[in-house]
């Protein structure tokens, strides 16, 4: 048996040796540097590059616990991101890095390197702007989600492709985060920010109401089996330039609900939003990045509709979407379920242990609270008005400045 037939965790030294005999991206005897890329909580990403040429690429690996050691894992998850990624490039050619070689003994996939990119978050954070982020993440959106959906593919084949993509422990990772943590403390997972941990509790723990929609959207994330989709499509996992945008880590692919990835998008710019409400100084560098962001948000759920209901209208094999009134009925279900996870996920990433760095950035203490409270009080809202309200990106955004009004007023 060879040294790489059998899975084992790899190092830094190991890695090299493995690109060298495995990949035959490089010369036997070239040199090599490895640089560890990983930051998440799952897997390990490396960059391997030529000493010689300056050729190089990432190569991303799995081990049967995640990087974090809190839990067991399937190694099912490479498989399924590589071929995510492949039929996702199909799907939207130049939106996803080049798959070159996939490896599911060892739990590898070595890929197309985005050195001149910088992740989305992190530029955020950073208070950049980025122009053609709102065409590209919804041309993304549009052609991968509605693509894959019975609508345009045979159900034959749809149906081959869920068989394929059944992803279930990683679907129960999302269903433990997203939908049973954030509403109560039975497990002690939740993290909450110290200085608003009552008015989280009275919030969420008590609110049954509130219960009982996530429980709805719950049923809609495990039962709704519409499109093949991306399953954890935050700023985090998206990689961008002023004239590019590429998406990464499908690891969470499978065939659930459209609006869980449109949803998590739009709640991840509302992130960026508030982060720069609460923390930049008044000024013209603070108005012009607010209105960016404001301008993007809105664009979202409105470009996505206009985009997918084209793809509809070209594309579609299914009978009943020449009846008059379907296409707009289906995107009007699937903007519904949008807003539903689009609020829940503004929920989990303040209570839970995912927290995201624009929100954890924000040093000064009161700042935060009052972050963190408006993404709250803006969910709740959400998730209760969502059949009626919540179907174009002018209704994100006026509340937004509706719950950013009347959190000022209180402080």
């Amino acid at each position: 048996m060879g040294r790489f037939d059998q899975h084992f965790l790899m190092d830094i030294d190991t890695i090299q040796d493995y690109a060298k005999e495995k990949l035959h991206l490089f010369a036997p005897d070239e040199p090599l540097l490895c640089e560890d890329l990983g930051d998440g909580n799952i897997n390990y990403v490396y960059r391997l590059k030529s000493k010689k040429t300056g050729k190089s690429f990432v190569l991303k690996h799995a081990d049967v616990r995640t990087r974090s050691k809190a839990s067991e894992v399937s190694l099912d998850r490479i498989r399924i991101e590589a071929e995510a990624l492949i039929l996702q490039g199909t799907l939207a050619p130049g939106f996803v890095p080049e798959v070159y070689h996939f490896d599911i003994v060892m739990g590898c996939i070595v890929m197309e390197d985005l050195y001149d990119y910088e992740n989305m978050r992190a530029a955020l954070c950073r208070r950049e702007r980025f122009p053609k982020f709102a065409e590209d993440i919804t041309t993304f959106l549009a052609q991968t989600l509605i693509r894959s959906t019975d609508l345009v593919i045979p159900p034959e084949e749809k149906k081959e492709l869920m068989k394929k993509f059944i992803n279930p422990s990683l679907c129960a990772i999302t269903e433990r985060k997203v939908f049973n943590d954030p509403f109560s403390d039975f497990s002690g997972r939740n993290k909450p920010f110290p200085p608003i941990r009552k008015f989280l509790e009275h919030e969420l723990y008590e609110d049954e109401a509130l219960r009982l929609e996530a429980a709805k959207m719950k049923e809609i994330f495990k039962n709704s089996a519409q499109a093949l989709i991306h399953g954890d499509l935050h700023t985090g996992s998206i990689m961008v330039r002023q004239d590019s945008t590429m998406i990464l880590d499908p690891e969470f692919a499978f065939y659930g609900p459209i609006g869980y990835d449109v949803g998590n998008v739009i709640a991840n710019l509302v992130f960026a939003w508030i982060s720069a409400y609460a923390d930049m100084p008044a000024g013209e560098q603070r108005e012009a990045q607010l209105s960016y962001l404001k301008e993007t948000i809105e664009a979202v759920p409105d470009l996505f509709r206009r985009k997918a209901l084209t793809i509809i209208h070209r594309e579609a094999t299914e009978h009943m979407t020449e009846a008059a009134g379907v296409p707009e009925w289906y995107l009007d279900d699937v903007l519904t379920d949008t807003a539903g996870f689009a609020a829940l996920e503004l929920i989990r990433r303040v209570i839970g242990s995912a927290k995201v760095r624009d929100l954890t950035c924000i040093e000064d203490e009161n700042n935060r609270a009052f972050a963190e409270k408006f993404c709250i009080l803006l969910a709740k809202d959400i998730i209760f008005h969502r059949k009626k309200q919540y179907h174009d990106g002018a209704s994100y955004t006026a509340a937004m400045e509706r719950f950013v009004s009347c959190q000022t007023e209180r402080r």
